[in-house]
């Protein structure tokens, strides 16, 4: 099973490798497509996507509803009042929508609380850092912990001068490559500090520079190895003290947190379907994860891969289109910090795994140029590529590789479900991606609306075709 660190590092190779082509020997087309060119399966449901198409792009509701989602619960931490409140928003707002069987498959989830947090430069001058804690991070003590800064800008730095760290705060001065290569420091670099006898650690934020914005996430003790704090600073406060020290000034930092680790609260995946007309026990999942970090609203990570694929639902419910197989949206918890939201839905449904026929995620945010990704056998990503040439009108390029997503991963490896994903330009999704910016307003309504018209009309295809997807 894939992890949320994999997932992020294959997408983010898929932005960077050219699109696949269409199959060779198919005709070209045009902006619109060619219908001709086009196998006879797909010409009995161009009408009913285009309808999905229209009434997508000619809302806001999406946007609308992901505003209020932000607005109304703010960061939906998990084991936080505000993911529990949020969650019963959910349920209720699915079953005003018309969707069918809306329940909660409730599970146990970490429940980490960051409480009060502060980091400053003690000397030279006193002077007050940005800073964010790391998910899962112990705290300080009370007083907080002030000793001299260690900069360090790799992980083989760090083992060639291992006789310093000893008492030391080390930051990690890593540059931005990808999330997949450079993440790593936030996650492992506790540990790797803490055996060689650093008090705490601090990581230069995991994505391009923003606004003095810090980058949180989890990071994973080593079972062996002291656990000792860990919080991310922004590229820009990382940049002014390794300047310092490049002086050769010696800098003391004190490093207050309050963080600390609660036995696990009671969480919840919210359900909600659109039941097949004819083989209802064969299913289409799409979903997102409803789960953010608390510092801002998690509009693109992942509150709008929720609304965008519950919009897709949502569509087929408002023009009164029935598919022969069930749609179901699962606004899954816990994916930042633990997973036990896709760990679950895996469980509860191990038993119907092989009746998935479909699986897709929306967890890289949705802005522009945005994609369809695909992993599955042959036969099936050439019928998936033949359904994404009719929304070349909306600018889609042919479908991609990089299907699947860290939640609907689990339940795709029990079943062998092909998977998919939509995900966003990655650029601008690392820059405010954990960040206290990652609000709606980066967001255009027209990116939500294209979203889940994509969405849309690839899973009324699958729900839809007379035969399911081959695997």
């Amino acid at each position: 099973m894939p992890t949320r660190r994999q997932v992020l590092a294959a997408v983010t190779a898929m932005a960077a490798a050219p699109h696949r082509a269409v199959a060779r020997g198919r005709p070209s087309q045009g902006a619109a497509g060619s219908a001709g060119a086009r196998p006879g399966w797909v010409a009995p449901l161009e009408g009913d996507i285009s309808r999905l198409v229209t009434a997508s792009m000619g809302s806001t509701q999406g946007w609308d509803r992901l505003a209020e989602l932000c607005d109304t619960f703010g960061g939906r931490l998990t084991g936080s009042r505000n993911l529990e409140l949020a969650i019963e928003w959910a349920a209720e707002t699915m079953r005003r929508d018309g969707l069918e069987h809306v329940r909660l498959q409730e599970t146990k989830a970490p429940y980490w609380v960051r409480g009060a947090e502060s980091l400053d430069i003690m000397t030279p001058v006193a002077s007050p850092l940005v800073m964010l804690g790391l998910g899962g991070s112990v705290g300080t003590p009370p007083d907080g912990l002030t000793a001299p800064l260690m900069v360090v800008r790799s992980f083989d730095e760090l083992r060639t001068r291992a006789s310093e760290v000893t008492g030391r705060i080390v930051l990690y001065d890593v540059p931005f490559t990808s999330y997949g290569q450079t993440v790593t420091y936030r996650a492992a670099g506790p540990s790797q500090a803490a055996r060689f006898g650093a008090l705490a650690t601090l990581v230069r934020s995991v994505g391009p520079m923003g606004l003095r914005t810090p980058h949180t996430g989890a990071l994973t003790y080593q079972a062996d190895l002291p656990r000792i704090p860990g919080a991310a600073i922004p590229v820009e406060d990382a940049n002014r003290l390794a300047r310092l020290v490049a002086r050769g000034v010696p800098v003391t930092l004190r490093l207050r947190m309050a963080a600390q680790t609660l036995a696990d609260a009671d969480s919840a995946n919210v359900i909600g379907e659109i039941t097949g007309r004819e083989r209802p026990d064969e299913v289409v999942l799409l979903g997102g994860h409803f789960d953010s970090w608390d510092p801002a609203g998690g509009a693109s990570d992942d509150g709008v891969g929720c609304i965008v694929t519950w919009e897709a639902a949502r569509l087929m419910k408002q023009l009164a289109l029935r598919p022969r197989r069930t749609v179901r949206i699962v606004l899954f918890t816990n994916e930042e910090n633990g997973l036990r939201g896709g760990l679950a839905y895996r469980d509860g449904f191990a038993a119907d795994a092989a009746k998935h026929v479909m699986a897709l995620e929306s967890d890289i945010g949705v802005f522009e140029p945005m994609r369809l990704g695909f992993t599955g056998n042959d036969r099936a990503r050439q019928m998936m590529a033949d359904v994404v040439d009719l929304l070349r009108p909306l600018g889609f390029p042919p479908l991609g590789p990089g299907g699947g997503g860290a939640d609907i991963g689990p339940i795709a490896q029990v079943g062998q479900v092909p998977t998919m994903a939509l995900s966003g330009d990655t650029t601008q999704y690392f820059q405010i991606h954990h960040t206290p910016a990652d609000t709606v307003e980066r967001i255009a309504p027209r990116e939500v609306a294209k979203a889940a018209a994509g969405i849309a009309a690839v899973a009324w295809a699958a729900a839809e075709m007379p035969e399911a997807l081959p695997r």
